[in-house]
């Protein structure tokens, strides 16, 4: 399941969701908005995102994970919209019966997503000044809007 929510994600929800009594191993990754980025203060972030094609992609990246790892399940949710310090931004989860094929695939899922899915991000900073950052490499120039886009 690949989601683009635009309201707090619940992470306890969401694991018990994925519980699996045939799974030894589950893992979370969630990405946190931080106070600071490359030496400055950062007050808040903001996302947004091309509607179709990160959905589309997201769930391509999903099946992806699923068919290379020996997993029995993945997720992935990502916020869009103004977050806070501290809020959670992403959250991907995976569950597999051994350790290992979960964090291999949970890492595979997280950098996947940062490196392919068009969600564009903006920070503000302590001073005032606002700008785009991190964006992903294969997602093309930063939209024009600061709107975010659900589908």
């Amino acid at each position: 399941m690949f989601q683009i929510k635009n309201s707090p994600l619940d992470v306890a929800a969401l694991r018990a969701e994925m519980q699996d009594p045939t799974c030894g191993a589950l893992v979370v990754f969630e990405g946190l908005v931080r106070n600071h980025h490359e030496g400055r203060d950062v007050s808040q972030l903001h996302y947004t995102n091309h509607p179709i094609l990160a959905q589309k992609e997201g769930e391509l990246i999903l099946a992806e994970t699923m068919e290379k790892f020996p997993i029995t399940g993945a997720l992935a949710i990502h916020r869009v919209g103004t977050l806070a310090i501290g809020e959670c931004a992403v959250i991907t989860i995976t569950t597999s019966p051994h350790r290992e094929a979960a964090f291999e695939a949970n890492r595979f899922l997280i950098d996947s997503i940062k490196a392919r899915v068009p969600i564009w991000k903006q920070e503000t900073y302590a001073t005032g000044e606002i700008e785009w950052t991190s964006p992903c490499p294969n997602c093309g120039p930063v939209p024009q809007s600061t709107n975010s886009h659900l589908p």
